[in-house]
């Protein structure tokens, strides 16, 4: 069973762009093992609160001009 994990900043993304994800990743997976995975596949989108992941060393919070627009 294919499957694949994102993880993205809390309210980075809308429902839409998260649907488009799941169904372009399985379309990708689709590609690369057949038609036949589709049904098999795994595609989970998480979210990390804002302050619950970092790079180079500091805490990160998405801006808010890079919020999802409802």
């Amino acid at each position: 069973m294919p499957f694949a994990n994102f993880k993205t900043p809390e309210g980075a993304l809308s429902k839409a762009q998260k649907a488009e994800i799941v169904h372009r990743t399985t379309a990708m997976f689709a590609e690369y093992f057949g038609d036949g995975v589709r049904p098999h596949t795994m595609v989970l989108i998480e979210e990390v609160e804002d302050g619950g992941y970092g790079r180079a060393d500091e805490v990160y919070e998405i801006p808010e001009a890079y919020r999802a627009k409802p």
